[in-house]
């Protein structure tokens, strides 16, 4: 145990005499009514008190959240019971996890209106008095002294525009070139890139005479290779790693996208039969009505042309589906016309997403085949094509191809969008930024969907993300909460914490800059937006200090749809591993109030 959570044990019960007598009651129906009835008194007496207004309403949400874990009917849902936990704790039973205590812990700070929230890290400036003389340079003083804090966050992430970043990354692409006898005119070649991609055993040692590697990250890469495992690695993309060492200081997100854990790989390994049916976070199967089709709203609906990119992200949604890009992963030409037959039978769809996989895999002709027969539909006003191409491969962006896309915008009519992914600042590099140019100067907006991962979720991390996306062009889309698949169990994090950047960090930013909307992903159903709390509400804690949330879908108050029960990271476990990452814990303890 370490001292952060010693200290909340021993203080847990001091601290909290009254409600601790109450847990200790023989009987637990007692004990519930009598800790209900303890809870709304204290409520109603908070609402009376004198404690700061700008409290309240960490105080409400708290109270909310003991009343939900009170309830029978939670306990019914979830198969056991938060109370039971608590009555445990009260009698420093071991079975109970420190992140159960320290949940806990702060839970009942919120109640009492004492929170660990102020003064904020990043606001721990010298302390300004605002005059009456200089109110407005006062308060500008201030503001700067804030944003010098939040700069030293800022500095600890290079981006891939950063002038050392790019020199050491010339290095890189030498080594890549000379590995195959090629030059400059080759690497702006991406048929070059495709033909040279390292994905087989001998790859494998070809990767070991150029970069660092760590003994996991060669034993995950293959055990992928030698079972199918879909692993592939475009030569630009793997320039943008650092050759020199492997100790993921400064390319960990880079990375951790593209190289398999042993734990990712064995997990699906032991689903290479079933892998359609259990990795399928989504439900997919479900919200197919066609082949090659995707719909879960009213009017949008996604067709995937094809099931591979020219590099596999680990984290992928749709790992069940993707394939290794030597496989069969194109819909055959009856297919896909059958798909997009279905479209022109469906009014309702006013915007297609093309996706899959990933589309600017095809060839020229193929996907203009696909736009122009969606920009031959009256009834379709949107062409989307979701791409993460601009970053894995921005040389496929050639001024013809880009060309080729604009000549389908028409104003008042038509407007072509791309949604790519960007997860970090070490991404956004001048190849990127070229591709974009070529692509927005034919008046076609680019959007970033972001996925919200435990490698992109350290202080101002993202914040630094979205200033470099700024600076080529791009606007922020989504930040996604990750999708809560076991084999991916390395990327995920606690809820509490997406919603505590947006709080804390991306507020700060002016709003054209934190356009990225939070969400989570709701299997079959779709995006649950986090910042609305009408959408979610934590309804358990489970032994191990996970949080167990109720998530509501978009759709509820038009329909009665069953709402989906997600278990969450345990915040400490969080903790630990950001302070194993460098970080200091105590720069997000608010993040336990975020309900």
């Amino acid at each position: 145990m370490n001292d952060y959570a010693e200290k909340i044990k021993s203080n847990l019960w001091i601290e909290n005499r009254d409600i601790h007598q109450i847990l200790l009651l023989e009987d637990v129906e007692e004990c519930r009514k009598n800790l209900i009835s303890h809870t709304i008194n204290a409520e109603l007496a908070m609402k009376e008190s004198d404690i700061p207004l700008i409290l309240r309403s960490v105080c409400v949400h708290g109270f909310d959240v003991l009343k939900n874990l009170l309830s029978k009917r939670h306990e019914k849902m979830l198969g056991f019971s938060t109370l039971e936990l608590m009555r445990k704790s009260a009698n420093f039973d071991e079975s109970v996890s420190d992140c159960f205590y320290a949940e806990i812990y702060h839970l009942f700070l919120a109640m009492k209106g004492n929170p660990k929230i102020y003064p904020s890290f990043f606001m721990m400036v010298k302390e300004y008095k605002f005059s009456e003389e200089n109110p407005g340079i006062d308060r500008s003083n201030f503001l700067d002294a804030v944003y010098n804090n939040i700069e030293k966050f800022l500095n600890k992430y290079p981006s891939g525009l950063d002038f050392e970043v790019i020199n050491k990354r010339r290095n890189n692409k030498e080594k890549i070139l000379n590995l195959f006898g090629a030059g400059e005119d080759d690497w702006n070649d991406y048929r070059w890139h495709l033909r040279h991609l390292f994905k087989s055993m001998n790859d494998i040692e070809n990767l070991k005479k150029i970069m660092a590697l760590t003994d996991e990250e060669i034993n995950a890469i293959e055990i992928a290779i030698k079972n199918k495992i879909p692993f592939c690695i475009t030569p630009y993309y793997l320039h943008l790693m650092d050759f020199d060492n492997a100790d993921r200081k400064y390319d960990h997100q880079i990375r951790a996208q593209v190289i398999p854990t042993v734990h990712y790989v064995e997990n699906m390994l032991r689903h290479t039969m079933d892998r359609e049916y259990k990795k399928d976070f989504m439900k997919e199967r479900d919200t197919t009505p066609q082949k090659g089709i995707t719909r879960r709203y009213v009017m949008i609906s996604i067709i995937k042309p094809i099931q591979t990119c020219p590099q596999i992200c680990v984290y992928c949604q749709r790992n069940w589906q993707i394939m290794n890009p030597d496989e069969d992963a194109f819909l055959t030409k009856n297919e896909l016309e059958k798909a997009i037959d279905w479209f022109s039978e469906h009014n309702s769809v006013r915007e297609v997403l093309i996706t899959g996989g990933d589309p600017f895999m095809m060839g020229d002709d193929a996907i203009e085949h696909l736009i122009k027969r969606f920009s031959e539909m009256e009834h379709i006003i949107g062409i989307r094509i979701g791409s993460r191409i601009p970053i894995t491969l921005p040389q496929r962006i050639t001024e013809k191809f880009a060309e080729m896309l604009g000549s389908y915008v028409k104003t008042g009519k038509k407007y072509v969008a791309i949604s790519t992914h960007i997860e970090h600042p070490y991404e956004v590099t001048p190849e990127t930024g070229e591709a974009i140019r070529k692509i927005i100067k034919q008046g076609i907006t680019v959007y970033n969907q972001q996925v919200y991962t435990k490698e992109t979720a350290r202080r101002f991390e993202t914040v630094k993300l979205r200033m470099e996306l700024k600076k080529v062009g791009i606007d922020p889309y989504y930040s996604f909460y990750p999708q809560g698949k076991y084999e991916t169990k390395n990327f995920l994090l606690p809820v509490a914490r997406i919603m505590q950047e947006r709080k804390e960090e991306a507020r700060l930013l002016p709003g054209v800059f934190r356009t990225d909307e939070f969400v989570f992903n709701v299997p079959k159903l779709g995006k649950n937006h986090l910042r609305a709390y009408q959408d979610n509400e934590i309804i358990g804690i489970k032994e191990n200090g996970a949080r167990v949330y109720l998530f509501y879908p978009w759709e509820k108050n038009i329909v009665m749809v069953e709402p989906y029960i997600y278990v969450d990271q345990p915040i400490i476990e969080f903790l630990d591993d950001m302070v194993r990452r460098g970080e200091r814990h105590e720069n997000y303890e608010s993040i336990w109030y975020y309900y």
